[in-house]
């Protein structure tokens, strides 16, 4: 009670220097915005902690998948993963160089050239795009990147795909990203001259708990075992050994994205080799979310199922992928309150599109009301969105356009939400 006494003073002694004219300043305005949304957060979460809001599927199949019954995956294989079953959207034309004997790695590499920066108030997944750019010549800081990524600076996340669109669309780069990434193929790109933005996951300070980061990989050292990164965060040339490393990779998938310029595309792709193909890649992925669901426990144990869904969903397997998030969340609602990854969904969207594409829009529903409840401020255009498209499948057509509404509300533009009102004949 103490603590929320001396949160709700702080907020009335922001509001009244703001009044009176006090931080002015563009910065002292940005520092005012992040001072009174933590102290909101802080409140709220006093209040009703989101730790405790815990998603149970209703339209849960009893059949739920192991690894003794579902498909087993070779990534080995390479007939399994035929380049001629990809969709056409894949380039034919590129030929990748064979990796039988593939080329030792150096002991260690760092790439030099990476301007650091400090992230603004919630703009992790800007400041690292903008870090990796740089690298390549690119003039731009985090104040470009966010406002073609975060149109809303309150926005809590920045998706790997809209990353990519930026590069490409802002930029005379190219760029790719992939998942099941292993730290091997890191080594290769950072030898080869490529930095590398991971996403994983990160721990808070006090109230915050687990939250998702963004670093670039600048550089390793195999003799001590350790990564160099930069962190927008914690600051320039972060040192992270391999296994602290593994562990926090692992929440969002071991998804990484590498930039790189159009002329070197052969590169990269030797690089990758069959990764470079999406069929092998999420298949790989799914396989070793697979087998760590045979290993793990406790948080980890979660965040290898939902791998597992996550990967089936970029297959389209969306019923097997439904089951596998269904004992992710499961196995959520068993772990200690203090390390459920209660962010979850602020990043990651496979369940709505397994779900969804299951026909089991009420779980739907379910699992977006329940993450924007728990949020201190319901920011999360993709929650209203697929909320909005359930809403839509159950006939509530009111319902659903006040979502895709609050959608563009908080993410101005946001396209899906967009298409989605015109083919409703509403105005955006």
């Amino acid at each position: 009670m103490r603590k929320l006494i001396l949160a709700l003073l702080g907020v009335f002694l922001l509001a009244f220097l703001a009044t009176v004219g006090f931080l002015r300043s563009p910065a002292g305005r940005e520092s005012l915005g992040w001072r009174l949304e933590a102290l909101r957060a802080e409140i709220k979460y006093a209040l009703s902690p989101p730790q405790q809001a815990i998603f149970i599927p209703v339209g849960a199949d009893t059949n739920v998948p192991s690894a003794t019954s579902a498909t087993t995956l070779q990534p080995t294989d390479t007939a399994t993963f035929h380049p001629t079953a990809l969709p056409a959207t894949d380039t034919p034309t590129i030929t990748l160089s064979p990796t039988l004997t593939p080329t030792p790695l150096p002991p260690q590499a760092m790439l030099s050239g990476l301007l650091h920066q400090y992230q603004m108030w919630n703009n992790c997944g800007p400041a690292n795009l903008a870090m990796a750019l740089s690298f390549w010549g690119w003039k731009g800081d985090q104040r470009q990147t966010a406002a073609v990524l975060k149109p809303n600076p309150r926005d809590k996340n920045v998706m790997p795909y809209e990353m990519v669109t930026f590069v490409e669309s802002q930029t005379a780069l190219s760029a790719l990203w992939r998942v099941g990434g292993e730290l091997s193929l890191l080594k290769a790109f950072i030898a080869s001259g490529f930095p590398v933005i991971a996403e994983k996951g990160f721990e808070g300070i006090g109230f915050e708990g687990w939250m998702g980061h963004y670093q670039v990989v600048n550089g390793y050292n195999d003799a001590q075992g350790l990564f160099y990164t930069q962190d927008s965060y914690k600051g320039p040339n972060l040192p992270i050994p391999y296994e602290a490393f593994v562990q926090d990779w692992r929440a969002f998938n071991f998804t990484y994205l590498v930039i790189y310029p159009p002329e070197r595309l052969q590169q990269v792709l030797d690089i990758l080799s069959l990764q470079a193909y999406d069929n092998y890649n999420f298949r790989y992925a799914a396989q070793k979310a697979l087998e760590e669901t045979q290993t793990l426990s406790g948080r980890d144990l979660f965040f290898a199922w939902f791998n597992y869904a996550s990967s089936l969903v970029l297959l389209q397997d969306y019923a097997a992928a439904a089951q596998a998030y269904d004992t992710a969340f499961s196995q959520y609602a068993s772990l200690p309150e203090e390390v459920r990854p209660w962010r979850m969904l602020w990043y990651q969207t496979g369940p709505y599109f397994a779900y969804y594409y299951s026909s089991r829009y009420q779980d739907v529903i379910n699992l977006a009301t329940t993450t924007l409840r728990a949020m201190s401020e319901p920011i999360l255009e993709e929650s209203y969105y697929w909320r909005a498209m359930a809403q839509l499948a159950l006939g509530e057509h009111q319902a659903a356009i006040e979502d895709l509404r609050a959608c563009l509300t908080h993410h101005p533009q946001f396209i899906p939400c967009v298409e989605q009102l015109r083919a409703l004949g509403e105005e955006p």
